[in-house]
């Protein structure tokens, strides 16, 4: 009798990855079908000639489009009410979701719900929920990425904030992974080192936890070791030198890379740094890289030895210490604040902020059964920095 188990396993779509390749934005549309697209972005963004010179791409085409950017660094749902009502509206017959992890999820979301006549709520992931939604009412999708964070452009769900209760909550459905997604390195040298680097600590946080996470997926995993190798590689590169665009186009493909490894599993680094990003309207990659040493830690007792192969494959000595010395230093390196007064998130909430963790859905990835205690434990040792 075989002990492998039975499991489900998806892996994600067509990507166009290179320098320059947003010049093909008005081919990737028609080839979705689309003829008047809805592009969503930030506010940010849609004041950047970026934006403006993809509209101009798509109207040369002979494509009509338009832009959606009422969008909040981290979306909540009025957000995506917004941006369906400017779908339809405008007659749109599709999406593209332009941006850092807020404009790809937005856009994702506003493509899902435009055909749906349930609540967005309805849709949570949980269980087999997504059965829920009417396939044929989901707006087909390009994603074009601006950061090289959330991997979002690769992903069948979207983040968005519950406004009433202030919690963050994962929608899914496998049809709102983009069909097409363009990852050009260029769109990214812009961005402040502050996002460069939040972005590129949520990036090593999907592959740490997806590599940690004990759902049997191989392949995952092995995708995960390399996006960690890609990260610490590069992420010190293009914070010095913002113009790298090798540096710029590796931590791209980390990004992509973490988002499909954690369909294994995320953890408590996720966990508790959605709760603190919804109360606290923290960037969610630089609270990710806050808590990271901190789950590492509370986790040891189960990754240690994994760790040790995961060091030998980085070529780093000391085997799980080894590891976690290595992200303490890059934080250190890269200006990460060491503790959640450095992202001005105070105590207040403790409480609230462990009962909402243990209850998030990557709460069940985590290699150690994440409980109310434990997740006071890390919270309380990250406003301490006691690691």
């Amino acid at each position: 009798m075989s002990s492998l188990p039975s499991v489900n396993w998806s892996y994600p779509t067509s990507v166009r990855f290179g320098v320059g390749r947003i010049k093909e934005l008005p081919d990737a549309v028609k080839a979705t079908g689309m003829s008047n697209p809805l592009l969503v972005t930030d506010p940010g963004l849609a004041s950047l000639p970026m934006v403006a010179d993809a509209i101009a791409s798509l109207r040369d085409a002979g494509l009509t489009a338009a832009v959606f950017c009422d969008v909040k660094p981290n979306p909540v749902d009025s957000n995506i009410s917004a941006g369906v009502e400017a779908f339809t509206s405008g007659g749109h017959d599709g999406v593209i979701a332009f941006g850092g992890g807020s404009g790809l999820d937005a856009g994702k979301l506003i493509a899902f719900m435009s055909g749906q006549s349930r609540p967005i709520w309805d849709f949570e992931d949980i269980g087999d929920w997504w059965t829920r939604a009417d396939p044929d009412g989901i707006a087909p999708i390009v994603a074009v990425p601006t950061t090289a964070g959330t991997g979002s452009e690769v992903g069948r769900a979207g983040v968005v904030t519950n406004e009433a209760t202030h919690t963050k909550k994962v929608i899914f459905h496998p049809k709102m992974l983009p069909e097409i997604v363009i990852c050009d390195p260029e769109l990214t040298v812009g961005m402040p080192r502050f996002i460069t680097v939040g972005t590129g600590m949520d990036a090593l946080a999907h592959c740490l936890e997806a590599y940690s996470a004990p759902m049997y997926h191989p392949m995952s995993e092995g995708i995960a070791l390399e996006g960690v190798r890609l990260v610490l590689e590069n992420l010190p590169r293009v914070a010095a030198d913002g113009s790298d665009l090798e540096a710029r186009g590796h931590l791209m493909s980390a990004a992509a890379m973490g988002a499909v490894a954690f369909q294994k599993g995320l953890g408590a680094i996720h966990s508790l740094s959605h709760p603190v990003g919804a109360l606290y309207d923290t960037h969610h990659g630089m609270t990710n890289a806050v808590f990271m040493p901190y789950v590492m830690q509370f986790n040891k007792v189960a990754i240690e030895q994994k760790f040790e192969r995961l060091a030998g494959f980085l070529g780093i000595g000391g085997g799980y210490r080894g590891v976690l010395e290595v992200v303490l230093k890059l934080r250190d390196d890269l200006d990460v604040p060491h503790t959640l007064s450095g992202l001005n998130v105070d105590g207040g909430k403790r409480d609230l902020i462990a009962e909402m963790a243990i209850v998030d859905p990557t709460a069940g990835g985590n290699p150690v059964e994440l409980t109310k205690d434990g997740a006071l434990e890390i919270f309380d040792k990250a406003q301490l920095g006691t690691i």
